[in-house]
């Protein structure tokens, strides 16, 4: 999947659990943005890798963790995310 399907994606579960509706063009321009602040563009890193270069670790909840480890980020996947990987629940 790529940015734009990921953006896209997104968007459209947004729009859904506000309204059931489709998401409005500038609302895909708005995800797309916060996507882009998030992990970051050629030109601008995103606030994971600014955090990761601090030697912080940034966690999402049970999704997982970004860490640094070796100089290298790292991404260390949490049990609700482990778990829907192996059993396909929710």
């Amino acid at each position: 999947m790529d940015k734009w399907k990921l953006t896209e994606m997104t968007a459209r579960r947004l729009a859904e659990r506000a309204d059931g509706g489709k998401p409005a063009d500038d609302e895909v321009g708005r995800v797309g943005r916060i996507v882009d602040t998030l992990f970051g563009t050629v030109e601008h890193a995103g606030t994971i890798a600014e955090t990761l270069r601090a030697q912080e670790t940034v966690t999402l909840g049970s999704f997982g963790s970004f860490h640094v480890a070796d100089g290298t980020a790292t991404f260390r996947p949490g049990k609700a995310l482990t778990e829907y990987l192996r059993h396909g629940t929710g």
